[in-house]
């Protein structure tokens, strides 16, 4: 959500920090006292106490953010050759980060300056899917899933009174799919609906995050996912269907459980049924462009399935996924590509007005909602076309 200059040039400076090394990455965690050992990590070193025996702490900063992102000065097909390589130091990257996010205090200062940054790329409104973990303290206490929602609903609150021209954010909670059992997957469902009904402004929905090609397909989930319907409780959908494997099922499954929105949807052109009960009912494709280009869903733009739905004017949103991952920030860089490379010399203005309009329509706000945003978000249009104009 954030870039990691920030990451590294505030949370690594905190006092308390203390980091560990692995064989691919790097660990942290803030602690009053000398951490317990980690398994397969090195010992804890306090990094105030490395960074004043390192001659060069530019060096180590830009190593240590070398451990945040995918980015690389380097051939990306030769680091990168298969999508199990990649997707392998993808998650690594969420890994190495963890303990720096989860630190109350981080956490707080984290999820404020993603919104900061996201409002200077000029976005009004976000929603975002969050695993919502377990966060702590410098003393070993640990908040559950309802503090962090309440957190972030706060900070939300507190951002938009400052900012009164931000619409606001919305949570999608997510369970990762490589990790979870049917038994546990029942739970985790419970407490989604549990917390749809606690928090209703700021809890969205839930999904399934993680590689598909190494997890199991939704079907393999269906008790627990038919358990909102089962017991007439309400729990919006807003599925992954990224692979374009045997797993492609998922994107018939997702809409068999009236998933809201289609997290990328690479197969949907593969299913004419499927794409036609999609835009029937107005189940939109969240797209990702740089995301599927990194994470070797396609290597030409040109030929992404979203310049074939597009030109049939199916329901398409732009997303940028982990922008930070991958060098990028905010939602711009997401923009441009599909701009240039879905559209082509098909684009015009007019392309890019009906994306973010489409951002609004196929979101998680109320009608209500949804009319008061796109009132707000079309007095900034106009005043960008005319500052623009020729």
């Amino acid at each position: 959500m954030v870039d990691v200059e920030w990451l590294v040039k505030n949370a690594t400076y905190r006092p308390h920090c203390y980091i560990c090394f692995t064989s691919r990455s790097v660990r942290f965690i803030f602690s009053s006292q000398q951490p317990k050992p980690l398994t397969n990590c090195s010992s804890w070193t306090l990094l105030e106490s490395l960074r004043a025996k390192t001659v060069n702490t530019t060096d180590l900063d830009n190593s240590i953010m070398g451990n945040l992102t995918l980015f690389t000065d380097k051939d990306p097909e030769a680091v990168y050759p298969t999508q199990t390589v990649v997707w392998s130091i993808f998650e690594e990257t969420f890994q190495a980060a963890y303990g720096l996010v989860t630190y109350a205090p981080v956490f707080k200062d984290y999820f404020y300056q993603g919104l900061s940054q996201f409002y200077m790329d000029n976005v009004m409104y976000l929603e975002l899917r969050a695993i919502l973990p377990e966060i702590y303290d410098l003393d070993g206490r640990t908040y559950d899933r309802a503090w962090t929602l309440k957190t972030c609903q706060d900070i939300s609150r507190q951002f938009v009174a400052n900012h009164p021209d931000f619409v606001g954010v919305r949570i999608i909670f997510t369970a990762k799919r490589l990790t979870i059992n049917t038994n546990t997957m029942l739970k985790v469902v419970e407490e989604a609906m549990k917390l749809y009904r606690d928090f209703p402004d700021i809890m969205a929905g839930f999904d399934l995050v993680g590689w598909e090609d190494g997890g199991r397909p939704l079907w393999y989930y269906r008790d627990a996912l038919s358990l909102p319907v089962a017991r007439g409780v309400p729990l919006p959908f807003f599925f992954h269907c990224t692979s374009i494997t045997i797993i492609n099922q998922n994107i018939l499954d997702a809409l068999l459980f009236n998933t809201s929105r289609i997290g990328h949807g690479f197969a949907l052109t593969r299913h004419p049924v499927a794409k036609e009960w999609s835009r029937k009912y107005g189940v939109a494709v969240e797209v990702c462009p740089i995301s599927n280009q990194v994470l070797k869903l396609v290597k030409d733009l040109r030929n992404h399935p979203a310049a074939a739905l597009m030109s049939e004017n199916h329901p398409v949103v732009i997303s940028s996924d982990d922008p930070a991952i991958f060098g990028a920030f905010g939602l711009s860089y997401d923009f441009y590509e599909a701009f240039v490379g879905f559209g082509g010399m098909r684009s015009h203005v007019g392309s890019l007005k009906q994306l973010a309009i489409n951002s609004i329509r196929y979101s998680s706000l109320t009608p209500e909602q949804k009319e008061k945003a796109l009132s707000l978000w079309q007095r900034r249009w106009d005043k960008f076309v005319s500052e623009n104009a020729f």
